[in-house]
């Protein structure tokens, strides 16, 4: 599922960056913005997968439902890897476990995005924003030519602060940075490890229109 995941978002990426290389328009779709990002995310107080990773990234829209409110969906993906190197685990009483591993965690965030919005029609348009929904995650820890893993759902939170740069306001085409900040009830065990929940800071980097 990861892989042909992956795939999808990836193709939705290209697509949009063609989308977005047509002729200049005052705006896409009028009265909302659309942001595609890379995504760069460290996970928190977890020692199943504890390196940052940049394999992640963030789609999302929202439309203005007040002058400075605006409000959408949201959907991103992150993973994260940890090499273990060879160890003896113990599994039960009398059966154990001798090799290396390789740990990840996938998580897929998706619901509502909304942000208030700051300085309209200016090159810098800050924001504050906080995206609510469910996340599916996957914990796997993969040993010679094996994979155990299991799944996981969760309830997601991720408050985030950021700006998008439009170079020319008026054509409203430009990039995002933003720095966030997730939470989530994903939890799950796998062979001797056990994970409570998820808790992640990153960066992201993309474009916005």
């Amino acid at each position: 599922m990861k892989t042909y995941l992956t795939s999808v978002l990836r193709a939705a990426f290209v697509l949009t960056l063609l989308f977005a290389a047509r002729p200049a328009r005052s705006q896409i779709i009028p009265g909302a913005y659309v942001n595609v990002d890379w995504q760069v995310g460290v996970p928190l107080g977890s020692s199943f997968a504890d390196k940052a990773s940049g394999w992640g990234m963030n789609f999302e829209a929202g439309w203005f439902v007040t002058e400075n409110v605006t409000v959408g969906p949201f959907i991103n993906y992150q993973t994260n890897i940890r090499s273990l190197d060879r160890e003896t685990l113990v599994l039960s009483p009398g059966t154990a476990l001798t090799t290396a591993q390789k740990h990840t965690v996938f998580q897929l965030p998706f619901g509502v995005a909304s942000r208030w919005n700051f300085l309209k029609g200016r090159v810098l348009q800050p924001y504050a924003g906080l995206k609510l929904g469910a996340s599916y995650a996957q914990f796997s820890s993969y040993y010679y030519v094996l994979k155990q893993y299991e799944n996981s759902w969760g309830f997601y939170l991720a408050p985030e602060v950021g700006v998008s740069i439009f170079p020319n306001p008026q054509q409203r085409f430009g990039f995002h940075v933003a720095l966030y900040y997730s939470y989530a009830t994903n939890g799950g065990d796998v062979l001797i490890y056990s994970v409570g929940s998820l808790n992640n800071f990153g960066v992201r980097v993309g474009i916005s229109f």
